[in-house]
């Protein structure tokens, strides 16, 4: 249960006076629907309107506040014309223009022979001796209204139907309403930092009164970032100090599988996978649950180091499962570690949706009874009727895209269960503390031997049929091509049409070689033509970026990206990584449509230059800031409201060295400084984590 202090925080959006049902659903879809979600929607910038003139000394930039007599008004000769008032004052007169005047508006505000102020933006309309005058001003208000003018305003991102001003008055009461909250910070630090409190630091960013005001906005948004980044870490050290309270088990194979199928490898593992696998070891020998995060760039080999951590668990008389985000991701797997894991006499088992009825029956009683050593999967495995003889460990591939709330769900179904996370897509240190912080981190930072570097080109979308001719000599050459067209949520219709268009456009080249995949074919659809590429004589696939994660096609030498400036840094990265897997010359082309902003100027000048996921993982970060990088939208990841990592980086340090420091001397947050620091938790959704103490 909350506690009671923070109902405030926690009201809805209606309970503020001037909120309606209309104005709450906006500022649901633009920040949250409780109080807090307003006060925690940051300003961008601030609109000064301290700055009272006389009409005539009027400057024809920035923000003003005149007084004025009203003297007439012009309403709108046509529908399209504008409502003109007239005003003067003692040094002259300009014009009050309003464009779609609703009703009989201005006259109200602005009743003839009445002294007004108004405020906002003054222009010239025509020539250099025309009357001055002022569009819509943002206020305008009777001399005892005077102080509705707010002297220093703020500037918010706000969405279609909302005001500024309306956001401005809806923030600055809801913040007169909340209570003063007991200190959760260590005093020494704040004064340090020169950080005031928590509710007088929100204070001074939404309701800043003057000049000094302004310049302590960077204090404060530091010490309510901090907040934001200490919760953070503070949660994720307590799920982790919980997970490792619950006594794990030693798991410790003989080696004897690991050994048979050591030999049956084409290849030998590579020092980092070695390093990446003693790691593992040490951790499932451990009597301590294991949690750790696996990073390798594309094609470093996380599948092979997946295999023995689970042939491991096989060995010792377990089960081990492995969690895959797609089906087409999950097949792969399947087709990858059934082969190898055969050459030990590993039984493996496929389980996702598309299994039914007594096929599907068939797969859970296999698994049931221990006769499925090795589990590849979908979500399917989080199913109820999934239900394991002895699960001792579970991988779960590229764990961002099904959000951290599921990360313990599979464990959960074997006894004190280990926990290996993969990810291909390699993570700025910075996201891997804030995202990771309850788990240990190993990464294969090496490429195995024979792997040739892609030539990347960039090329404008204007050279299309040069591109698409060029095809014929890689074809000759018994390769193959993806093409991939972008796809993105708010226009997927005609996405869809374009890659399907793209695909009617190659195959008038290229006869019966083409094939097409994107995410609205169903399941067994998208299989069979992937087969088909991989395998048979279809030479080009065109498909949305529903191939991005782990397809593996060794023929496959070029990839053609369309509109390359619509994908992030990460995404470019792994789709170029699904070419270069064979012995032959790779190359990537990244097609553009002109003109470039310099965001993408920068992502693609990045894909030129180098190939390392690391590095290309941390620019990524600075371009486009956290929020996307993991993408946040698809994955159920908390995206940060105040803190930005791109600049707060040692911020998250000192939370990250605080929530361990707090963690030594006050496990159960049971001190004065700890009852507080409970109270942040929940501010920032984080009840999660306050229930793992309560749960002892």
């Amino acid at each position: 249960m909350r506690p009671e202090i923070l109902f405030p925080y926690f009201a809805p959006l209606q309970s503020l006076p001037g909120i309606g049902k209309k104005t709450a659903v906006l500022c649901e879809k633009l920040c949250g629907s409780v109080v807090a979600d307003l006060l925690f929607h940051m300003p961008t910038g601030f609109i000064d309107r301290r700055l009272k003139t006389k009409i005539a000394d009027a400057p024809l930039s920035g923000i003003v506040t005149i007084e004025v007599i009203v003297d007439k008004h012009y309403p709108p000769a046509t529908r399209k014309s504008p409502y003109k008032v007239i005003c003067h004052d003692d040094t002259g007169t300009i014009g009050i223009v309003f464009f779609h005047a609703f009703g009989n508006y201005p006259a109200q505000v602005l009743p003839i022979g009445e002294k007004r102020f108004i405020s906002g933006k003054v222009e010239r309309f025509g020539n250099q001796n025309s009357r001055i005058q002022m569009t819509h001003p943002d206020y305008i208000v009777s001399e005892t209204e005077l102080d509705k003018i707010p002297e220093i305003e703020c500037v918010y991102p706000l969405t279609a139907g909302l005001s500024g001003k309306v956001l401005n008055k809806a923030v600055r009461i809801g913040i007169e309403k909340m209570p003063v909250l007991p200190e959760w910070q260590d005093p020494a630090m704040t004064k340090r930092e020169g950080w005031t409190d928590f509710l007088t630091a929100l204070k001074t960013l939404h309701c800043p009164k003057d000049e000094g005001d302004l310049e302590k906005t960077k204090p404060a948004k530091q010490r309510l970032a901090y907040d934001e980044l200490l919760a953070n870490q503070l949660a994720l050290a307590l799920v982790r100090h919980k997970m490792r309270r619950v006594s794990g088990r030693s798991t410790h194979g003989n080696g004897e599988i690991r050994k048979a199928i050591l030999k049956a490898l084409p290849f030998s593992l590579t020092s980092a996978q070695i390093r990446v696998l003693k790691e593992i070891n040490a951790d499932m020998d451990s009597p301590l649950r294991m949690l750790r995060l696996v990073q390798g760039d594309v094609g470093s080999g996380k599948t092979i180091v997946a295999l023995f951590a689970m042939l491991n668990a096989v060995e010792a008389g377990a089960q081990a499962a492995l969690m895959a985000p797609t089906d087409i991701l999950a097949n792969q797997h399947f087709a990858s570690i059934e082969k190898y894991a055969s050459a030990g006499g590993v039984r493996t088992v496929l389980l996702t949706g598309r299994d039914k009825g007594k096929k599907r029956q068939e797969k859970l009683d296999k698994i049931l009874s221990g006769e499925a050593q090795i589990i590849v999967g979908t979500h399917a495995l989080f199913s109820e009727d999934v239900t394991f003889k002895d699960l001792a460990l579970t991988v779960v591939d590229e764990q961002h895209k099904f959000g951290v709330h599921q990360r313990l769900s599979l464990s959960e179904k074997g006894q004190s269960a280990d926990m290996l996370v993969m990810t291909a897509t390699p993570i700025p240190r910075t996201l891997a503390l804030t995202y990771y912080g309850d788990m240990e981190s190993s990464q294969i930072d090496e490429l195995p031997p024979g792997r040739k570097p892609i030539a990347t080109r960039v090329l404008p979308a204007a050279r299309l049929d040069e591109v698409a001719a060029a095809l014929r000599r890689t074809l000759a050459e018994s390769n193959k091509v993806y093409w991939v067209c972008p796809l993105v949520e708010e226009s997927e219709k005609i996405d869809l049409a374009a890659a399907e268009e793209r695909y009617e456009y190659l195959n008038r080249l290229f006869p019966g070689r083409v094939g097409l995949v994107h995410g609205k074919m169903k399941g067994a659809e998208k299989d069979a033509v992937m087969e088909r590429f991989s395998h048979e004589n279809l030479d080009i696939l065109v498909a949305t970026t529903v191939i991005e994660v782990g397809v593996d096609v060794p023929s496959a030498t070029v990839m053609v990206i369309e509109h390359a400036e619509r994908f992030g840094l990460a995404q470019l990265h792994q789709l170029r990584g699904r070419i270069g897997r064979g012995e032959k010359e790779s190359t990537c082309l990244l097609l553009y449509s002109s003109p470039l902003s310099q965001t993408a100027q920068a992502r693609l000048k990045a894909m030129r230059e180098t190939q390392d996921g690391f590095k290309i993982a941390e620019e990524d970060l600075n371009l486009r800031g956290a929020g996307e990088v993991l993408g946040t939208k698809q994955s159920g990841i908390q995206e940060f409201k105040i803190a930005d990592l791109s600049i707060d980086r040692d911020l998250l340090t000192m939370a990250r060295n605080d929530a361990k420091y707090i963690m030594n001397i006050d496990q159960s947050l049971s001190s004065e400084r700890g009852k507080a620091l409970r109270l942040l938790l929940y501010l920032f959704g984080k009840d999660e984590a306050v229930k793992t103490l309560k749960a002892g």
